[in-house]
């Protein structure tokens, strides 16, 4: 071999193992193994059109909501064979609110525990608790996170003797808003009966980056909310607090940050993309899930 065709033979060596390391990286960043899935609560309690149209655009599961159970206790079967004809699994179930009004709480722990086992019957493993407590915008002390934390970890213990994992969802105008409070309620919840379902809109319209909590989290993390929120609004520049839910890739959210840390921990359970109503008056919750679905798919490359 002529002194000049070795010196081509290493430079195209050296080209072809440099693309294969840029092919690789990128490869690692690419969080394949999450699952996808997609909320019904666009359509408004519509939940057999919701499963259609979500399973057409290619997603993989779907989240219910509680009047789910309020249409379906009696006919689990008919529910369950509608999700199986659309070839979805139910990635997680809106359980409610939580109280911790001493006279109420058995109550609701039953009313959770009842959540999941048509959950279980419907072939799930995991709802998602939340809470109305946050009244006049007062911001709940370490005591009252506390309780919260303790009705939580009742409701989880009884859900897993039934085999259902019980999820917190972080929400903005309750208790929780602030990742001050999500964090106290993390550390004060028992990580086997309580993990982490973290909706990165409100976590970021709460004042954190989800990013951070993604990887902050990781070992508590059992689902997201894929969510995108808008604030300021152009109606109101000057209010910091007025916000809008989007449609992915139309908000302020780091989404392409919360995919890089989720990959980086090798995150590979639900992803649940959010939206709680149509933004826009012109639009179905078709059309906008085919936006968020778009922005997943061909700007953050994430497979469905």
């Amino acid at each position: 071999m002529s002194s000049i065709n070795r010196r081509q033979f290493i430079t195209e060596v050296s080209i072809l193992g440099a693309a294969s390391l840029v092919s690789h990286a990128l490869m690692a960043s690419k969080p394949s193994s999450i699952q996808m899935a997609y909320s019904a609560i666009t359509w408004g309690g519509k939940d057999l059109d919701a499963m259609s149209q979500i399973a057409s655009l290619g997603f993989k599961g779907v989240q219910l909501r509680a009047n789910a159970y309020d249409t379906y206790k009696t006919k689990v079967q008919e529910l369950k064979s509608k999700i199986q004809e659309n070839n979805l699994s139910l990635a997680m179930f809106s359980s409610g609110n939580v109280e911790v009004d001493p006279t109420r709480v058995a109550s609701n722990v039953d009313y959770h525990v009842a959540h999941a086992s048509f959950v279980k019957a419907l072939g799930g493993n995991a709802i998602q608790l939340t809470n109305s407590l946050r009244k006049g915008n007062q911001a709940p002390t370490t005591d009252e996170l506390k309780a919260l934390a303790k009705v939580m970890n009742q409701i989880g213990e009884q859900t897993a003797d039934l085999g259902i994992q019980t999820t917190y969802h972080n929400h903005m105008h309750q208790w929780g808003e602030t990742p001050e409070e999500v964090d106290i309620l993390i550390q004060e919840t028992n990580p086997k009966w309580v993990k982490l379902l973290l909706d990165v809109a409100h976590y970021h319209q709460g004042g954190g980056q989800p990013e951070k909590a993604v990887e902050q989290y990781k070992d508590r993390l059992f689902a997201l909310h894929i969510k995108d929120v808008k604030s300021p609004l152009p109606e109101k520049p000057d209010n910091p607090k007025a916000y809008k839910f989007v449609e992915l890739g139309q908000g302020n959210v780091n989404l392409p940050a919360v995919f890089k840390a989720l990959a980086k921990i090798k995150f590979d359970k639900w992803a649940v993309v959010e939206l709680d109503g149509v933004p826009e008056p012109n639009r179905t919750p078709l059309e906008s899930a085919t936006i968020s679905k778009n922005y997943l798919v061909n700007t953050l490359k994430v497979k469905l």
